[in-house]
């Protein structure tokens, strides 16, 4: 997920999230400190909601590298997104506003639904951003220069050892990010995300949006209903907080989305956690002997996997966060009395 955070989550189709007001975009803050970290993250996150954007975004993770093209407009209140993968299957994505339509050529399937994920390009500032000095401080690292942009480079740095740090790219005029690492401790890169190459403050194209989304003609045509929901209505609950973790949104999802099983199989139920920089995502579906045959954790780049048994259910959490978070979040995950 989440440099797939910062970047990634739009290249899974991600609806759009709120935009924050910023008074004062063209100017930066002077020096470190939890305010300063607010309003720099606040001037990028703006930055991604207000522009009119193209270009080619590359995310290598884990020694693997993929890439797509994406494009972002906004008319008004309204917001416009393209993306289309570059590698591997083809697969489009197109989002007005929070609608969302996934295509893919060459099955001639269309997966459309209303995303109530709020995470908008980049997924910045959508949960606990009033609280994001408590747990990360910020150091500016002077300038650098990305895809032909002047850019300003930031650190930001976690308080504890229950996240990762950054290292941003801001573009100097407009404030949009270019680049995130996703650090680890130790200092290393563990994923890194970046456009190759950009046009900022292009014209506005909503119709290579809209049209596409209307042009469904001989595409099967698959409509995931989310249901919202809470955990606790759902008989789970956190027995102890994630430090600097809130709850950002909660659904039930079909399991098999356009399958006959879809039927006759229980929805799976969706949380998803957020400190305002990074996601954790707790899924928990009926458990299943056939299909869950070992409990396991896995990690590609800065992306972490943890499957485990939980009684009667299967309880899969993701994210980019360190192993401890992850297991942290498992531990206090509990049935109500």
């Amino acid at each position: 997920m989440l440099i797939r955070s910062l970047f990634a989550l739009t290249l899974l189709g991600a609806a759009c999230g709120f935009v924050p007001a910023l008074a004062g975009q063209g100017s930066a803050p002077s020096g470190p400190g939890g305010q300063e970290v607010r309003t720099w993250l606040l001037r990028i996150h703006e930055a991604a909601g207000k522009r009119n954007f193209q270009g080619t975004f590359v995310v290598s993770s884990g020694g693997t590298v993929s890439s797509a093209r994406i494009a972002h407009f906004c008319v008004g209140t309204n917001q416009y997104e393209r993306i289309e993968s570059l590698d591997g299957q083809a697969r489009h994505v197109f989002r007005y506003n929070d609608l969302v339509h996934t295509v893919w050529p060459a099955s001639r399937v269309a997966v459309v639904e209303r995303n109530q994920q709020p995470t908008a390009f980049p997924a910045l500032l959508q949960a606990g951003d009033d609280h994001i000095g408590d747990f990360y401080d910020l150091q500016p690292q002077g300038a650098g220069r990305i895809a032909g942009h002047e850019a300003d480079v930031l650190v930001v740095i976690p308080k504890d050892k229950m996240r990762y740090g950054f290292r941003l790219w801001s573009e100097r005029s407009s404030g949009l990010l270019l680049r995130a690492d996703v650090l680890a401790a130790s200092g290393e890169v563990l994923e890194s995300s970046a456009f190759s190459e950009v046009s900022i403050g292009i014209r506005a194209q909503p119709d290579s949006v809209l049209l596409p989304m209307r042009r469904l003609d001989g595409f099967r045509v698959v409509r995931s209903e989310l249901e919202p929901t809470r955990l606790e209505d759902e008989g789970w609950v956190l027995s102890q907080a994630v430090p600097g973790f809130r709850l950002v949104n909660g659904v039930k999802r079909p399991m098999h989305a356009g399958t006959e099983a879809e039927t006759a199989a229980p929805p799976v139920l969706q949380a998803i956690y957020s400190d305002g920089l990074t996601y954790v995502s707790l899924f928990i579906e009926a458990y299943d002997p056939q299909r869950h045959t070992r409990e396991m954790r896995a990690s590609l780049g800065a992306t972490q996997t943890l499957m485990r048994r939980h009684g009667d259910a299967w309880v899969t959490l993701v994210g980019d966060v360190p192993p401890a978070t992850l297991k942290f979040f498992a531990n206090a995950l509990e049935r109500k009395k």
